[in-house]
């Protein structure tokens, strides 16, 4: 387990809300919904799992979810200083209950962030980092706002249009002189002033100048369904494909006979390949190129040459067989290519039938399949005809993580 780091500045992620506004889902509360195939609280931990200056993390959780928080972040840098806390009955007490635990811990600030803000980066934290070094403490990311804001009645008509030159749209990680902010929070607690929408609202009550900040357009609070929706589309569009390309090498010797089988197609020849199987080079190749694309072996380790019910068995079986755990595997075969190394047959008269034939094996258009064929120039085994060689390369995409 990693030893926490010397940075002075604590963190205290809020993640204790049930998220009612966002519906019921069997994954549980929405920051333990997928986005981009991880739950939202990973995250946003991530950000500061990886920030070079955080200190000790608190995760302030639902009394319920320590299981759900387990399973979210099993895959994250394990810290000691990576603290799950119980929530209390408001958003207020739950970040009373987190800067309480990061006391004695060494730290000068501390950062307050909604654990449903999956999308604050290190830039953001940089800007705020630099105005707590200068001073500052309290600093409130905010954004001008942009829309036209109305006041109306409980009727719902409007009474006025709210002049928005001054107004700001406030953001997480709400950032302070930690002392400071805790003793606010201790005071506000003892005197039941619980009407209170964010820390720096706290804050301001406790007579902390409260300074401004350059928030983010993206660092977005996820609220209701939609919103996590949309966060899944973001980062699923910006995520680099899971594009794999596997390699298959193949050679078997030639003996005398009535002719080979090549990507599935009988060329009547003066030799035959020498092997367990119908000995097709090609399709072997192209086997373990595709189990390659998911690390699933080799064709030995499928069809052992040992094992006697593949004795003259026809390679398309094998060549599914590694199709089928691509695909098992969210798989799309993209494209399959195979180099034949012979000076006989000659493979020319053929090669439409072959691609066709791989076509029809791995369910994918003609357009995706190749097929060409060299001679060693009468060098080597292949030059002096002892045996045909193939190489094979498959490319396939793999979906991203459910």
């Amino acid at each position: 387990m990693e030893q926490g780091r010397s940075g002075t500045i604590g963190v205290v992620v809020v993640a204790a809300g049930r998220g009612e506004r966002a519906g019921a889902s069997v994954e549980g509360p929405k920051q333990y919904r997928r986005i981009g195939g991880k739950p939202v609280i990973w995250h946003t931990l991530k950000i500061f799992l990886d920030w070079p200056r955080s200190g000790p993390i608190a995760v302030v959780i639902h009394p319920e979810d320590r299981t759900l928080l387990e399973a979210a972040v099993a895959d994250l840098p394990q810290r000691e200083d990576l603290i799950i806390v119980t929530g209390g009955t408001t958003r207020q007490a739950s970040v009373l209950n987190g800067l309480r635990v990061l006391q004695d811990r060494g730290i000068e600030h501390v950062m307050i962030q909604d654990g449903v803000r999956p999308f604050v980066d290190a830039a953001l934290l940089e800007r705020i980092a630099s105005e707590l070094a200068a001073g500052k403490r309290a600093v409130l990311p905010a954004l001008p706002v942009s829309d036209t804001i109305k006041r109306a009645d409980t009727s719902g008509v409007v009474g006025a249009t709210v002049p928005r030159k001054d107004l700001f749209a406030a953001q997480t990680p709400q950032s302070f002189h930690y002392a400071t902010i805790l003793d606010a929070h201790e005071r506000a607690a003892e005197e039941q002033a619980v009407d209170f929408t964010d820390d720096a609202s706290i804050a301001e009550w406790a007579g902390l100048p409260v300074h401004l900040v350059e928030g983010s357009i993206d660092n977005v609070k996820l609220t209701v369904q939609r919103d996590i929706a949309m966060a899944d589309e973001k980062l699923r569009g910006s995520a680099l494909p899971d594009v794999r390309t596997g390699n298959g090498y193949d050679v078997h010797q030639l003996e005398a006979g009535d002719g080979v089988t090549l990507c599935g197609i009988f060329i009547p020849h003066d030799q035959k390949l020498k092997g367990h199987s119908d000995a097709d080079v090609a399709l072997h190749a192209l086997t373990d190129a595709l189990l390659a694309t998911c690390g699933a072996g080799d064709i030995g380790d499928h069809f052992p040459p040992s094992d006697m019910q593949w004795k003259g068995a026809p390679s398309r079986i094998f060549l599914e067989h590694a199709a089928r755990i691509v695909r098992e595997a969210g798989g799309t075969i993209m494209n399959a290519d195979i180099s034949l190394i012979a000076e006989a047959p000659k493979i020319g008269p053929h090669r439409q039938a072959m691609r066709e034939k791989l076509s029809e094996i791995l369910g994918i258009s003609l357009d995706r399949c190749s097929v060409k064929a060299t001679t060693n120039e009468t060098i080597g085994f292949v030059g002096r005809r002892e045996g045909i060689a193939a190489i094979a390369t498959a490319t396939v995409v793999f979906r991203g993580a459910e």
